[in-house]
């Protein structure tokens, strides 16, 4: 039988975890983190469980955030150099980013250093989403700076994380009301060779074409001009089910 995402966030995990902690902070409490996520994991879902698992890493972790997050980047391992894995080898990572959305959002420059850390391992496309609304102007100059980064997963993540419509996270207000913030990221991103960015930015015009089909087409007409082939898939890709969406312009 598989095995349910969910089951993965349990107490094995927990002693993984507390392993992967105490040789980096040997005054974490084992005993009581394991306990804690067993008493209560097995009533619920996979979300829920990460939060769960989150919560228990702030109550044992230093209270001071500076401290607890260092710790938490000091047990990421090692990064990860393919496309693949981010969820079925790094998983474990997950509550850290749940951690950094519950608790760092007032610490911002320790997070962003987190989420950058995290997203060569798993991912930081939803630890991201909140600093974009809290933060819009120098997130959005960030994942414009992280575009270009060396790192495909980085580049990656400056697509999705400013993707108006990503999947199981909020709508991003700012993204939609000003779609030229996410042109300036994904510009940097339409020649991409790796594929892994290129299916990120042709889903980030996809969701452009549902909120403003007017300022997208613009976009995709523009892109058609390149005889790049990276660019050509990412326009067919963004445009596969273009038929099926509804007219909005700009403003709408």
């Amino acid at each position: 039988m598989t095995k349910k995402v969910k089951d993965w966030f349990d107490t094995q995990l927990a002693i993984d975890l507390s392993l992967k902690i105490i040789k980096e902070y040997p005054e974490f409490n084992t005993t009581s983190f394991i306990n804690y996520i067993a008493r209560e994991y097995l009533d619920l879902e996979y979300s829920g469980r990460v939060e769960l698992i989150a919560k228990a890493l702030h109550k044992h972790l230093p209270k001071e955030y500076s401290k607890a997050i260092k710790i938490l980047i000091s047990i990421m391992g090692n990064e990860n150099l393919k496309e693949t894995g981010m969820f079925k080898e790094y998983y474990w990572l997950l509550p850290i980013s749940t951690f950094i959305i519950l608790y760092g959002l007032d610490h911002y420059d320790e997070s962003i250093n987190a989420i950058y850390e995290l997203t060569k391992r798993n991912t930081g496309e939803y630890a991201i989403r909140p600093f974009l609304k809290k933060y819009p102007k120098k997130t959005y100059n960030l994942m414009k700076k992280w575009s270009l980064d060396s790192n495909f997963h980085i580049r990656r993540l400056a697509s999705e994380g400013v993707r108006s419509r990503l999947p199981w996270s909020f709508k991003l207000d700012e993204s939609i009301k000003n779609p030229e913030l996410v042109l300036s990221v994904i510009n940097n991103l339409k020649e991409d060779n790796i594929l892994f960015v290129k299916k990120s930015v042709a889903n980030n015009l996809n969701d452009m074409l549902k909120d403003n089909y007017d300022y997208a087409i613009k976009v995709i007409n523009e892109w058609s001009k390149s005889d790049n082939v990276n660019t050509k898939w990412i326009v067919k890709h963004a445009t596969r089910n273009i038929r099926n969406l509804p007219k909005k312009t700009l403003g709408d």
